[in-house]
């Protein structure tokens, strides 16, 4: 099998980085209910929320969150640790 596409293999007990965002604004009080992940404001509106997330379970968690703010999710991105690209998902 070709393993040239496959992602580099991570360990799986290592929180993987995502990156959210959201159109509209969110405070910084709003980080804790994010679980403590980095809530950035973009000069176009959107919100980026970032951070390491556990597993999928968590993510899907974060990702209700979003939905019960009522606000569109624009993008969901998992960063490659150790580099600068993200990947789309």
């Amino acid at each position: 099998m070709n393993d040239k596409h496959l992602p580099p293999q991570t360990d799986s007990n290592d929180p993987m980085i995502y990156e959210i965002k959201v159109e509209g604004q969110l405070g910084a009080q709003w980080t804790d209910w994010f679980g403590g992940l980095t809530i950035t404001l973009h000069d176009n509106g959107d919100t980026l929320i970032s951070g390491p997330v556990i597993d999928q379970a968590a993510l899907y968690g974060l990702l209700k969150k979003v939905r019960d703010l009522g606000m569109r999710l624009v993008s969901v991105n998992r960063v490659q640790t150790g580099q600068d690209d993200a990947l789309d998902l």
